[in-house]
């Protein structure tokens, strides 16, 4: 039996990814002492806010050309978001501020921020697949990007901050 998603779904828990990234990322500057890092939180959750924004966008243009139906992923892909979907979807994204306890440091914002990032890659990578429309994939590709870019800033910015970077 395929796996089916319904448009509609698939954007939702797409808006809420960036939702709960942004959330967290300001949770996280207030927290924190370090002002670079703050600020590089603070700019990447209206990254977030714009990314959430194009996806209700892209929700109300397919709804607008004729409705949200069901979409089988390809089979190079539906195991993918079977075993995705299971480990994720299911659980309803556990909030990332639920996370934050008071008492992490720098690094440790850092480390939840670059999983925040690589989730979102790798779900919108089997979304993309989903797609029917070129300019939706193009969309989607363009935000994998940014969201590979944030990936990396974070990354460089806890390498510095534990030396492997100087």
């Amino acid at each position: 039996m395929a796996l089916q998603f319904n448009a509609d779904e698939i954007f939702s828990i797409a808006e809420r990814i960036e939702n709960n990234g942004a959330r967290f990322y300001r949770r996280a500057a207030e927290r924190l002492m370090e002002p670079d890092v703050s600020n590089l939180l603070t700019d990447l959750a209206a990254s977030e806010d714009e990314h959430k924004r194009i996806f209700t966008a892209m929700r109300e243009n397919i709804r607008k050309r004729g409705g949200l139906p069901p979409v089988e992923p390809p089979d190079s892909s539906e195991g993918f978001l079977k075993v995705w979907a299971d480990g994720h979807i299911f659980r309803k994204f556990d909030d990332p501020l639920e996370k934050l306890t008071g008492d992490e440091s720098v690094e440790d914002i850092l480390r939840i921020a670059i999983d925040i990032e690589k989730d979102s890659v790798l779900f919108y990578l089997g979304m993309k697949e989903t797609l029917n429309d070129e300019s939706d994939k193009s969309t989607i590709e363009r935000i994998i990007r940014e969201e590979m870019d944030h990936y990396a800033a974070f990354s460089r910015r806890l390498a510095m901050l534990s030396g492997e970077l100087n």
